[in-house]
């Protein structure tokens, strides 16, 4: 294969992911080997790839395309997630449109229809994970709701409910009214908002009202007494039931024993006292609305209050109110601020910022409702779960996230895991009559076991007396099985895949979802394996925009990820991502670094067809290719193992940094020149195949987190067989010996002696191509790598002196002097009237200094450092002024 003057990202990267599938490189079946398992977080069936998947992926790629160079047996287990509200919410979108109500379905018919919208949309962005150059066993792909996750939910909903973790109850639940379903408390999202404080009069009903103490603060105008309640939603107060002051409260201590009536309503309602009610908020007259706030519900229970529940499941008014019925919650507020103010109703209204419920999904507030749910009890799962993080059995990164974790398990509350829709996992549980007529369930894993338990309660039931609950089961309810699921564990626990892929290795995901989850997979796992699910959880940040903005499609921040692999090529993209994404903490995106990345690719590729350019021959190897090629040996067993060390503490992007300052800084920018044969000439053959080798091992070191280009540059190395891939070949790196530190450490000074030879040259002009001498004063304390030197500088020669020459241009290294004589190639004149400026300067600059330090408070008082740091800019200005009147003096005898 000849290759390409020019790197085309599309035809290599189409090319090589093909031949990968091909040859099911991406395949994993137990073996011998040591297993690496990633498990993905499994993205919406119907949704498409944005940035926040491409960061997460890219990083689950490098995990787990290193471990398979490392010799491990890697699986990475793609699949999807049935997303009940999103997905259910599309479906009747879709439905609308056509002109179909949800509610004119059938329950099959509903799901017919969601099956359809499923197998045409879902699946999508999986394939878009390909263009990415996801690393997946795609023969492994799963989804929630097929037969083997969907049997392991009901097998398990069962068996909680018989170990008596799973029950039914009226609970005061978070309510989407538009998904018009019961959330989790995870799932709702607070945020602040700009709301109105409404003071509402609610008239006293005695007549005999009288002031009981002195700090009583009592409201009366032309009809009468009346007390005062501060509310942000006075669209409930068809549901008040009574009004509370704290007992304690001086203010409102004339109110005791008292009746109000609820404006506009009508309804008379006692006052109730209870150490509850915030003396400082409002007027410390709380209204109690049982059926729609959890905190009123608790009133409600304590003192024995009627609960009216106003709202329907739409969040429109419930008959029940008896006024504004059929009229959205939200237009009521509108309606009712206006409708108390007419009647002389409302007292005041101010503006106030508060904290509201918003639902994850749909984005609409939610609303506080009673209602009959299954709910998880989860003190159990919290006490079985919070050790191993906190003990670093399982290991965050970064670790900040175990005080999260910490904090959410130690205040758990139960899992309300039903949800009022149709697409999901149908809750097991089926309604009967008994023998004595009343209503009771069973709950099992199907119909014909439900009958059977039913028939031991009522012998002469049939199939069609039976009643499924029409509920389905929270969608996060299937994915916290998932890292068990996906072997088969739950059905079958003692199968081969479950016992050698489980525990997973490592876990990528957004602390967004630690609580949903991560904190939900680890009970889960203690559970049902009796150990972890996976052994570290890598945290990533939040993909925002170069200003720190979140990306979103209104703001037009979002960049369609396909499109930027298009522009850049999926390796350019996934080096830019990983250019800004320090573990846990936010990426500030710039599609810049992914120019950055395109960049890069440019370089390897050029630098490859450089190095395949040259022609070979069998000479001797000269001395500096000798010494060039001890280094980067040296150099590439140094950063291996710095490589190796990030890797282990996850610091993944400084891992991809030190491998593209290996290639871009040492190998092209140093070792490539240090070996380049001269214009037309060969290259001996000893230092070319060292320096294929090196080829080779940079590609390893850069394949995982540039599959593509390194696949492609690979194959071009060598002849190889059909089948072989780079991802398939070992790196296998020794680590440096003392030897090789003290190699890189002299290279490291030898290239200040080039750096400072070439500052020379672009200072006066002189062409590279005009060869130069070296001076080194007193000593060469690097001349066994003159060779080297000699060749990257152009020198002639390199002399010790004892004093250098008058015309000498000087530079440091460490505490050693050298010299560029200049001869007749300066402007005497200019160059006394330069270093005249230059030292001028340095005066000016260590007269500053010295005012400093001759000041005895500041001696003293400024810390040592300060002081120190002080002193050395003495020493070094000292130096400079010294060496500079030196060579002006020089200068002035040759003019």
């Amino acid at each position: 294969m000849e290759l390409a003057s020019k790197y085309d990202p599309q035809d290599v990267e189409s090319k090589w992911y093909q031949y990968w599938l091909d040859n099911k490189l991406f395949s994993s079946k137990p073996d011998g080997r040591e297993p690496y398992t990633v498990v993905i977080p499994p993205p919406n069936v119907t949704g498409v790839l944005h940035m926040g998947h491409m960061l997460n992926n890219t990083i689950q790629d490098i995990l787990v395309r290193r471990a398979r160079m490392e010799g491990k047996n890697a699986c990475w287990v793609p699949g999807t997630d049935h997303a009940s509200i999103a997905t259910e919410a599309k479906v009747v979108n879709k439905l609308a449109q056509q002109g179909i109500k949800k509610t004119d379905l059938t329950r099959d018919e509903f799901l017919k229809h969601a099956w359809d919208w499923t197998h045409e949309h879902g699946g999508i962005i999986l394939k878009q994970l390909r263009k990415l150059g996801a690393s997946c066993d795609w023969d492994r792909t799963s989804f929630t709701m097929d037969e083997t996750r969907s049997r392991a939910v009901i097998k398990v909903f069962c068996d909680l409910y018989n170990k008596g973790l799973i029950y039914r109850g009226v609970r005061m639940v978070n309510w989407d009214p538009k998904a018009q379903t019961a959330l989790s408390d995870e799932e709702v999202i607070y945020k602040d908002e700009h709301s109105k404080l409404y003071y509402l009069k609610y008239r006293v009903v005695e007549n005999d009202v009288e002031q009981v103490e002195e700090a009583n603060v009592m409201h009366k105008d032309e009809k009468g007494y009346y007390a005062v309640v501060a509310t942000t939603r006075p669209e409930t107060i068809m549901g008040d039931t009574a009004m509370c002051i704290n007992p304690n409260d001086p203010k409102n201590t004339w109110l005791r024993g008292k009746h109000v009536i609820v404006p506009l309503v009508g309804r008379e309602i006692p006052v109730i006292e209870d150490d509850y009610v915030d003396v400082e908020f409002g007027t410390g007259c709380l209204k109690v609305t049982p059926a729609h706030d959890i905190n009123d519900h608790a009133l409600g229970l304590k003192h024995h209050l009627e609960t009216i529940d106003i709202f329907n499941d739409n969040g429109t008014i419930s008959e029940a109110a008896g006024m504004y019925v059929g009229m959205d919650r939200m237009d009521v507020r509108v309606k009712i601020e206006q409708d108390l103010k007419d009647a002389g109703l409302m007292e005041k209204v101010e503006d106030y910022n508060n904290k509201v419920g918003f639902s994850e999904r749909t984005n609409v507030p939610i609303e506080p409702k009673l209602s009959t749910q299954w709910f998880l009890s989860m003190q159990h799962f919290a006490d079985i779960a919070l050790p191993p993080v906190m003990d670093d059995d399982i290991q965050f990164y970064p670790p900040k996230y175990k005080n999260t974790y910490r904090h959410w398990l130690e205040n758990i509350k139960d899992w309300c895991i039903s949800r009022q829709l149709w697409w999901g996992h149908r809750i097991p549980a089926y309604y009967f009559q008994t023998a004595d007529g009343k209503r009771d369930f069973v709950v099992a894993e199907n119909a014909d076991e439900a009958l059977k338990a039913a028939q031991q309660k009522n012998a002469a039931l049939k199939m069609e007396d039976l009643e499924q609950d029409s509920d389905c089961l929270d969608t996060w309810f299937s994915s916290w099985l998932w890292p068990i699921s996906l072997f088969d564990g739950i059905e079958h626990p003692d199968n081969e895949e479950i016992n050698y892929y489980y525990p997973t290795s490592d876990l990528v995901t957004g602390p967004d979802i630690i609580f949903f989850w991560v904190a939900r997979m680890i009970m889960a796992g203690y559970e049902y394996r009796g150990k972890m699910p996976f052994k570290h959880v890598y945290f990533t940040g939040i993909v925002r925009d170069k200003l720190g903005r979140k990306m979103s499609k209104s703001l037009g921040n979002s960049p369609d990820p396909l499109e930027l692999i298009d522009k850049y090529g999926a390796d350019g993209v996934r080096m830019g991502m990983m250019l800004s994404a320090p573990a846990g903490n936010d990426i500030l995106f710039d599609e810049s670094l992914c120019e950055q990345g395109r960049n890069f690719n440019n370089k390897i590729w050029n630098a490859f067809r450089l190095v395949k350019g040259w022609q070979v021959a069998e000479a001797e190897q000269p001395e500096a290719n000798t010494i060039a090629v001890r280094w980067f040996e040296a150099k590439l067993r140094q950063a291996s193992l710095e490589i190796d060390d990030l890797f282990s503490k996850y610091r993944i992007s400084e891992a991809l940094m030190t491998v593209y300052k290996l290639f871009w800084d040492e190998f092209s920018s140093w070792y490539l020149e240090m070996v380049k044969p001269a214009y037309g000439q060969p290259i001996d053959k000893k230092t070319y195949d060292a320096t294929l080798g090196f080829f080779e091992n940079l590609l390893k070191m850069l394949h995982p987190f540039m599959p593509f280009i390194t696949e492609e540059l690979w194959q071009h190395i060598y002849d190889r067989k059909d089948g072989e891939s780079i991802m398939r070949v070992k790196l296998e790196i020794p680590a440096p010996t003392a030897d090789d530190l003290k190699l890189v450490e002299d290279i490291e000074n030898v290239k200040q002696i080039v750096a400072g030879v070439r500052t020379v040259r672009n200072q006066k002009n002189i062409a590279n191509k005009d060869s130069l001498k070296l001076q080194t004063v007193s000593e060469n304390g690097f001349a066994a790598y003159d060779c080297v030197v000699m060749k990257m500088a152009n020198l002639s020669s390199i002399d010790v002196v004892a004093e250098k020459d008058a015309t000498a241009a000087a530079f440091m290294v460490g505490t050693l002097e050298y010299a560029v004589p200049l001869g007749d190639m300066i402007d005497i004149a200019a160059e006394i009237e330069k270093q005249e400026a230059q030292l001028k300067h340095l005066e000016g600059f260590l007269a500053g200094v010295m005012k400093k330090l001759s000041n005895e408070r500041f001696v003293a008082n400024a810390p040592e450092a300060v002081v120190t740091l002080e002193r050395k800019k003495q020493s070094d200005s000292e130096e400079k002024i010294a060496a500079l009147k030196e060579s002006i003096a020089s200068l002035k005898t040759k003019a």
